[in-house]
């Protein structure tokens, strides 16, 4: 039922006639998966549920009988798939042309008429998703939204099918090279971690990949016989230091905020002392320059000619450090157990190599988040733009 129109504030050169408002029943047949959980096989049919919906693919599989009795109806490609289950809303186009199996936790949506890339992206815009929650059943554990509510989803369509096609064609665009730039991020964390495994010697004191020239063990010493350890301030409060600051302030879970004046200057790692959030990944920062750091951290300095203090992180990094805390619900790291643990370090030179062979990997993961970050802001911004 078309009742009002309107034009977006962005478009393609030669488009001018209003976009006419909808229902998601008007462009496209929705429908959705089987409500029991199959006998899954080792092979056959790929079987969808809402956990997959950012890839499409999964390591389930039903049989091709089951698939024939269950599926007159199933995704093909051109089709796009929605989670309607526990996570409400997120779509994906469907590329494969391979029969696929999908669990009512997702609704098809078959809208031959319009293109899929449009339709797809017109669904990630925040007037669709203010629809599409209205009439989701928030109150429900877990959260979903029924098939034929989602057909009564309104929004503006374009009355053009060349408008859809140009706009749909830009956003996968943006979409494919967001994709690309996430899957380089993802192998450079990769090549990270195999890096923190070969470059760095465990108990045989000699690591499996070196760079060439080196073949001495490894030495192995305390923390504190190759770095210092600083004390820092206790000041009971200092939310007027956080005002129009410029200085980056440093707590147990890492960068909190800005502040005037500084506590340390200089090439510094910070270890939580207590307070950390997160146990698996324990907060573990390499700093250079002015800091503000609280009494929740340790601020460790390598001994210059003993060691390297980028290197000492990666070290630091790599151990067991939360063996080393004491404590109940808020653990806490000693500074006599951080400065007695265990670490084996090889020539200063060779740490150099290796803590700048890292810092060169990080800069690249960073140059992928800021590429990431920028893309993402361009596909929001056209998503505001280019719909209504």
């Amino acid at each position: 039922m078309k009742d009002e129109k309107k034009a977006p504030k962005l478009r393609f050169k030669g488009f001018t006639d209003d976009w006419e408002q909808c229902k998601l029943g008007d462009v496209c047949d929705v429908y959705d998966g089987i409500h029991h959980t199959p006998d899954y096989q080792d092979n056959g049919i790929m079987f969808l549920s809402v956990e997959n919906i950012s890839t499409l693919t999964s390591d389930k599989f039903v049989s091709r009988d089951f698939f024939e009795q269950n599926y007159k109806i199933f995704p093909e490609k051109g089709d796009i798939l929605l989670t309607r289950i526990g996570n409400v809303g997120t779509p994906n186009v469907v590329e494969s042309t391979d029969k696929l199996a999908y669990y009512v936790s997702l609704a098809l949506l078959k809208a031959p008429k319009i293109n899929s890339y449009f339709l797809c992206n017109l669904i990630c815009t925040q007037e669709f998703k203010k629809e599409l929650h209205r009439k989701t059943l928030t109150t429900a554990i877990p959260q979903k939204i029924n098939k034929d509510e989602i057909r009564k989803i309104t929004f503006f369509d374009s009355t053009s099918s060349d408008e859809r096609k140009k706009i749909g064609s830009l956003l996968e665009k943006i979409n494919f090279t967001i994709t690309l730039h996430e899957e380089k991020k993802q192998q450079l964390k990769c090549l990270k971690s195999a890096l923190l495994q070969k470059m760095f010697a465990y108990k045989s004191g000699y690591p499996a990949i070196r760079f060439e020239g080196f073949s001495d063990e490894w030495e192995q010493c305390k923390l504190g016989d190759v770095a210092d350890r600083f004390d820092n301030l206790r000041v009971p409060v200092i939310a007027n230091l956080r005002k129009n600051g410029d200085t980056p302030y440093y707590g147990a879970n890492g960068i909190q905020d800005y502040v005037d004046g500084y506590t340390h200057d200089g090439e510094y790692i910070l270890v939580a002392e207590d307070g950390a959030n997160n146990l698996k990944n324990y907060p573990i920062n390499y700093v250079s320059g002015r800091i503000w750091v609280n009494n929740h951290a340790h601020v460790l300095q390598a001994i210059p000619y003993l060691a390297s203090t980028r290197f000492l992180g990666y070290e630091i990094g790599r151990s067991n450090i939360v063996s080393l805390l004491v404590g109940g619900g808020r653990a806490k790291l000693n500074a006599d157990a951080l400065m007695n643990m265990n670490l084996n370090l090889p020539k200063i030179k060779e740490q150099e190599l290796i803590a700048d062979l890292f810092q060169k990997v990080e800069i690249s993961i960073t140059l992928q988040n800021y590429k990431l970050d920028k893309l993402k802001n361009l596909k929001s911004s056209l998503l505001k733009k280019m719909f209504i």
